[in-house]
């Protein structure tokens, strides 16, 4: 299953490689051609086929469709070695320090096992206790009798990865790590499987953790006519005390983008989705617009001079952690959503 290879991968924003190579397998016998550009973005071009798509977008024919998906993962990198052979880490991409204490975690190239740690609770003063222990107090335990010992088996600037590994899960779900933005990674492999009416940029993202940095540059290179970026949304389905919406509950269908914190969905798109998804009795939801938080969007839709965009979610619990959890009926109603409302763009949006 490719969402599992994804999953298992280590792909920390800037060591994008090991993911990057399995989707360039999975690909470069569905696409045109492809190419790895300067900043490690792997961009997959699948040419028009069939019908010549309207100009209506624009006079430049023919129409341009960007899908993204970041390979990036957050994670942890290598910045000290104590004189006792602890090794000192900084975050990559955002991180609650709650889930960090006693994680397994894999270091570097040649996988060093280590175990994020402080003191035990022991030892903690009665205030220390009843605090969130900061992620500049702990220390990862590689097992090392020594600094010395320590700096031959990891080097300052290894990164570190949380040691998950991705399994079936509870009644249709999975778990593991990365599944934001694995999942849409995924996703956007089954899409580059069908033809479209235009040409279809399908591109893999580095360093979105991290502020969308490879969108930012594949928008600008590809100047696309409209983007899609495919996701694995923030969702907090848990019991609550209070009777709030959740931003999104697993299971209740692809979750589509009003606005997040980085950019406003083009209206014309949002209504495309969703007119789609109810022609084709597919269950959605829409990511509650109040939280904070953005996706590839925000740097694609200012690129050149503005492209139209939208996000659609897969509902992901426990993002940004060790483990995360999803559906899989709504992995697969996301990929069947997009196939169905992707060929309507070459009739071209309605004006502004």
């Amino acid at each position: 299953m490719l969402l599992e290879k994804l999953s298992n991968a280590r792909g920390v924003s800037g060591n994008e490689n090991e993911v990057r190579e399995i989707l360039i397998d999975a690909i470069k016998d569905r696409v045109t051609e492809y190419r790895v550009d300067t900043l490690g973005n792997l961009i997959a071009l699948k040419k028009a086929k069939g019908a010549r798509p309207s100009t209506a977008l624009r006079t430049r024919a023919p129409l341009r469709v960007m899908l993204a998906a970041h390979m990036d993962e957050v994670g942890l990198l290598i910045v000290h070695h104590d004189s006792n052979g602890h090794l000192r880490f900084a975050k990559v991409g955002s991180i609650d320090d709650r889930v960090l204490l006693s994680k397994v975690v894999l270091i570097g190239n040649d996988k060093i096992p280590g175990v994020i740690g402080v003191k035990p609770i022991h030892l903690l003063k009665q205030r220390e206790r009843e605090q969130v222990i900061d992620a500049d107090s702990l220390t990862i335990d590689i097992g090392a009798s020594s600094k010395e010992n320590a700096q031959g088996a990891v080097k300052v600037g290894d990164y570190a990865t949380f040691a998950t590994e991705f399994s079936k899960f509870g009644d249709g779900l999975v778990k593991g790590k990365a599944l934001d933005d694995r999942v849409g990674c995924a996703v956007l492999v089954e899409i580059l499987k069908r033809d479209f009416p235009f040409d279809l940029y399908g591109v893999f993202t580095v360093q979105e953790e991290v502020g969308a940095r490879g969108a930012r540059v594949a928008a600008h290179a590809i100047a696309p006519d409209v983007a899609f970026v495919l996701e694995g949304a923030t969702c907090d389905d848990s019991p609550k005390k209070k009777d709030v919406s959740p931003v999104t509950r697993v299971g209740a269908g692809p979750a589509i983008t009003v606005a997040d914190s980085s950019m406003i969905a083009d209206r014309r798109l949002v209504q495309l989705l969703v007119a789609t998804a109810q022609e084709q009795r597919i269950p959605f939801q829409f990511r509650v617009p109040s939280v904070r938080g953005g996706t590839d969007a925000g740097r694609i839709h200012i690129a050149r001079d503005g492209i139209p965009s939208a996000v659609v979610s897969v509902a992901t619990r426990y993002i940004h952690s060790p483990v995360s959890v999803l559906s899989l009926r709504e992995f697969e109603n996301v990929i069947a959503l997009m196939n169905k409302a992707l060929p309507k763009l070459a009739k071209g949006l309605p004006d502004l």
